[in-house]
């Protein structure tokens, strides 16, 4: 009895160190990727600058279809191709990427992915199109051709 005790115990410890190890991690992740976002209101001052940014619409296809509209200046990527081949963003320039998901996940995620490719010079929007939307800047209609599932689009598109 004392030993099966000893055994939930210890368990129970190992447990809690896990979760207090992964808690630490996410939380550091976290503060990282804040540290690579900007907010609409300072994305649009950046656009009406003189600085160069480069802007990067890299929503899943049914939120384009949903919301057939972009920040203008902004290229269309669907985030499978971002992700397989992240050089489709330059390396050596500003750059902003956004989406509609909730918590911004794949602006999160492409730049997670870009991050580790040794890419610094990329943030995500905050909040993504619906932020930028909500403080009434402009959206351009997105005229382009997308497929729903881009990994059946043939190589030469």
């Amino acid at each position: 009895m004392l030993l099966t005790l000893a055994g939930v115990g210890i368990v129970g410890v190992v447990a809690l160190g896990i979760f207090l190890v992964v808690r630490v991690k996410r939380r550091r992740d976290r503060r990282d990727l804040e540290q690579h976002s900007i907010t609409a209101e300072e994305l649009h001052a950046l656009l009406a600058s003189d600085q160069e940014v480069l802007l990067f619409d890299v929503r899943q296809p049914l939120d384009l279809l949903a919301y057939p509209e972009v920040i203008p200046k902004a290229q269309r990527f669907a985030p499978s191709e971002v992700l397989a081949n992240p050089t489709l963003i330059p390396k050596d320039k500003e750059s902003v990427v956004y989406c509609t998901c909730p918590s911004d996940e794949t602006s999160r995620m492409v730049l997670r992915r870009a991050s580790a490719l040794g890419f610094s010079r990329m943030k995500f929007l905050e909040g993504g199109l619906a932020a930028w939307k909500a403080k009434g800047y402009p959206v351009a209609p997105y005229k382009g051709v997308f497929h729903l599932n881009p990994s059946l689009v043939p190589r030469s598109q």
